[in-house]
């Protein structure tokens, strides 16, 4: 019997080749879309899960609360993970990564060859305790125990060696440091999805740290016991800072914890669990750029809702031939079909074209899988649907969306009654056109609420890469290593200035987008109330490279001979230090250990300037006060140099950079980045958003519209014979079409109006994510009802023209 069927379903698939494809494409396209986008929240929900303790693993992470506002930061004092192991007992072993290579990589010698590497971390003996991994090469009981011992992972060990085996044993000469690590074991690289990624552990004992309990500068993890609570061991947290810190504070502060805590200052730690790092962390200092779970929750409703449309087309396109079908079902049950044979039948038919679409976008994410890793920056691969397990999940799939799919469609024609079918007296019933129109409306409001999401994504990255950050990003290269010139520097960047290509030159310790403001306590000569925020050095180059605007003063000059004590601060700073006009002139002291360290008579700085407040940091963060220091007072040391170039080109230019580079660094390798993509690759995850939202709102779109033409086709048939009286009796094509065509448009307008409050909401709470952000102008709804309303005319254009310009004689006679 059920061969029967099947045979049966197979010949009426193929009997209407078209409407068949449009189906398996329609239904396909959703799929292949909703099994994209499950590759990829799969491997964002898959970070840091195969670390075998990673359920008892957690980073203590610090808020740093300021007078007014509050900073998070990811790394925190190097002695607090041994204090809360001394102190608590829920604590098995803790561990401390510190971040040796930075921006300007890390140079190592073996013999004459040089390499540079990225991901080179300080790491104590309990790393490997807290993170178990099997060694290829060594030991892991005493691969860090020493100093002078480091541990380096497998591609980095064929890379310097050919060989693991070939690597044990053998050292290598840190450049410039005058010191030489034996590598005492080599172990696999580390998955991708992990939050952390080293290519070499050089042991911590090799450079032993100060008791140190306010100066952020570690990656802390616990390794809890199997019975301890975490929320009750972060309870006790506040003890640590009470018994440790504040001694350091009062020593580095010059005030009494109690006062500290009174100006609205506070260290307040907890932890977050190794698995959800990857999701729920965006802090200052992260180790690579995390992900988001609100992107995740995003791509989750995402898939629902493209899954929703696929499957609302495949009913309205069933519907649309259901006068075709009425008369097969009216001769079937004549016959004595029954109706639960007929839903069968018709339910066959629906899972076959689910099962070919299946298979059909499997082939799809073969082909575009690429595309869509480009897309979202990841790495995904088809393996996983290659396990047993998953093969019968998609095919579990592709039966259930085609149940889905097909069961309203079943029902309604195999309830048909021959004698009214087969006397041509067959209606549509109001309940069918009620849920057609609704489908319709849910998904137009759903591509409605997809294009303002998309044009509000677009705006709001516009708005952060654009050219209100208060400095000039364009045509700025920054060359890293710079602090491996050491009194050679300034000769360096004099003469990158006399380059032809090259507008500015500067020096600083850090530029905008980096992690190199550090923060920073001044407090005015005859005032108790210190400023805390950030700082850096820069050279007297800096502001003119970057554009940044005086609200009064000036800038550092080397035509002052005492410049070196000369400080600039931002807007923010002038108003948290509560400081009158004229701010120049005022006379400022450090607090901190930066500069000159603690004394008891530290030395005094001039502000020299006040410059307009810049974004510095992204705009997930309110603009911090900013102390701009003159890199004088290090002999113009400074580990980047920023360079803007004239006009657009970039290659002759950083060809004669590049030279000049190799004069005065033969043996050390040239490296820059554009200012522009640093500042960029602050928003991986908003970019992900916005190219997903964008590619995705236009496919939702295109799904939706293969339904509307059903729907159109539908409405047609159901009112040619109306449409041929009104042309008889004299109506115009052009009423025609604005007959057939206002229902429609009427329900786009009735999906905006559903769409609209949920859009606003949903980027209302996105943009909260954002201390600077557009706003929700009101044109950006008005806009996307316009392009809904454009495409629904043009979808459905074809199905009217071609009913207003029928002959009505020849449809009437056929009736």
């Amino acid at each position: 019997m059920f061969r029967n069927y099947l045979k049966v379903a197979i010949r009426n698939l193929f009997k209407r080749k078209v409407f068949t494809l449009i189906n398996i494409l329609g239904l396909a396209t959703g799929m292949t879309v909703c099994l994209m986008i499950i590759l990829f929240i799969r491997d964002e929900l898959s970070y840091d899960n195969f670390q075998k303790n990673g359920d008892r693993i957690y980073r203590v992470v610090l808020e740093r609360k300021y007078p007014g506002r509050s900073t998070f930061y990811a790394d925190i004092p190097v002695s607090i993970g041994g204090a809360m192991q001394k102190e608590f007992p829920e604590v098995a072993v803790s561990t401390g990564l510190q971040d040796f290579s930075g921006k300007s990589n890390f140079i190592l010698k073996i013999d004459d060859r040089i390499f540079e590497e990225k991901n080179v971390f300080l790491a104590d003996s309990n790393f490997f305790r807290v993170f178990p991994t099997t060694l290829l090469e060594g030991d892991t009981s005493i691969a860090l125990g020493k100093p002078n011992m480091t541990v380096i992972n497998e591609s980095t060990a064929k890379r310097l060696f050919g060989s693991t085996a070939n690597a044990l044993g053998k050292t290598f000469e840190m450049d410039g440091g005058n010191l030489r690590f034996q590598i005492s074991g080599v172990c696999r690289d580390w998955p991708d999805n992990s939050h952390m990624q080293f290519n070499i552990l050089l042991s911590a004992n090799t450079f032993p740290a100060q008791k140190n309990y306010i100066n952020f500068s570690t990656y802390t993890y616990l390794l809890l016991n199997k019975e301890a609570s975490p929320a009750s061991l972060e309870a006790k947290f506040p003890t640590i800072v009470d018994k440790y810190v504040s001694g350091d504070i009062a020593r580095g502060f010059g005030e009494t914890f109690r006062q500290f805590l009174a100006a609205g200052n506070g260290y307040h730690y907890y932890m977050q669990p190794l698995r959800k790092i990857h999701l729920i962390s965006d802090l200052e200092g992260e180790l690579r750029p995390n992900g988001s779970m609100r992107a995740v929750y995003i791509f989750g409703v995402i898939v629902i809702f493209i899954l929703a449309i696929a499957c609302i087309n495949f009913v309205n396109l069933s519907t649309a031939r259901s006068m075709e079908r009425a008369k097969e079902v009216g001769i079937r049950k004549t016959f004595g079909s029954e109706k639960k044979s007929l839903i069968f039948q018709f339910l066959l038919e629906s899972v076959l074209v689910s099962l070919f679409s299946t298979l059909l976008s499997l082939l799809l994410i073969l082909i575009l899988l690429p595309l869509f890793n480009k897309l979202s920056g990841k790495q995904l691969s088809v393996s996983g649907f290659l396990n047993p397990l998953t093969v019968f999940c998609l095919l579990a799939f592709g039966i259930l969306v085609g149940l889905l799919a097909g069961l309203y469609p079943a029902f309604v024609l195999s309830s048909f009654q021959p004698i009214k079918v087969l006397k041509g007296r067959f209606q549509s019933n109001k309940y069918g056109r009620a849920l057609r129109n609704g489908l319709v409306v849910f998904q137009f409001a759903i591509s409605i609420i997809l294009i303002i999401c998309t044009i509000t994504v677009n705006r709001q990255m516009g708005y952060m890469l654009g050219d209100k950050l208060g400095f000039k990003k364009d045509h700025i290269i920054e060359i890293e290593g710079t602090g491996f010139l050491d009194e050679k520097a300034i000769a360096f960047r004099n003469e990158l200035g006399r380059i032809s290509g090259v507008e500015k030159v500067s020096g600083a310790s850090a530029m905008p987008g980096q992690l190199g403001f550090w923060g920073v306590t001044w407090q005015p000569v005859g005032s108790r109330e210190p400023m805390t925020g950030r700082g850096v050095l820069v050279d007297d180059q800096f502001a003119t490279t970057l554009d940044l605007q005086l609200s009064e003063g000036r800038f550092f000059s080397n035509a002052y001979a005492t410049d070196s004590l000369s400080l600039v601060l931002n807007e923010k700073a002038v108003a948290a230090m509560g400081l009158k006009e004229p701010v120049v002139g005022t006379r400022l002291f450090s607090m901190d250990q930066v500069f000159n360290g603690r004394s008891d008579s530290p030395k005094i700085y001039k502000v020299v300037g006040v410059m307009k407040d810049f974004h510095f940091q992204t705009l997930h963060q309110a603009i911090e006060p900013l102390v701009l220091s003159n890199a004088a007072i290090f002999h113009g040391i400074m580990p980047i140099t920023s360079v803007r170039i004239k006009g657009d080109d970039f290659k002759t230019a950083i060809a004669a950079i590049e030279q000049t580079w190799k004069k005065f660094v033969p043996k050390r390798p040239f490296h820059y980045t554009f200012l522009d993509q640093t500042l960029a690759e602050q928003y991986r995850a908003e970019q992900t958003i916005q190219r997903v939202f964008t590619v995705f709102s236009v496919l939702a779109i295109c799904i939706a519209c293969i339904g509307l033409l059903g729907l159109a086709a539908y409405a047609t048939q159901q009112r040619i014979r109306e449409i041929s009286i009104r042309k008889i009796l004299g109506a115009s094509a052009g009423s025609i079409i604005g007959m057939l065509s206002k229902d429609f448009l009427r329900l786009v307008t009735i999906s905006a109006f559903v769409a609209f409050p949920l859009a606003w909401w949903a980027m209302h709470s996105w943009l909260q994510g954002f201390a600077y952000r557009v706003d929700l102008s009101w044109w950006i709804f008005l806009v996307a009802w316009l392009i809904a309303i454009l495409i629904t005319l043009a979808t459905i254009s074809f199905q009217a023209i071609k009913a207003a310009m029928a002959n009505p004689v020849k449809t009437l006679r056929s009736e």
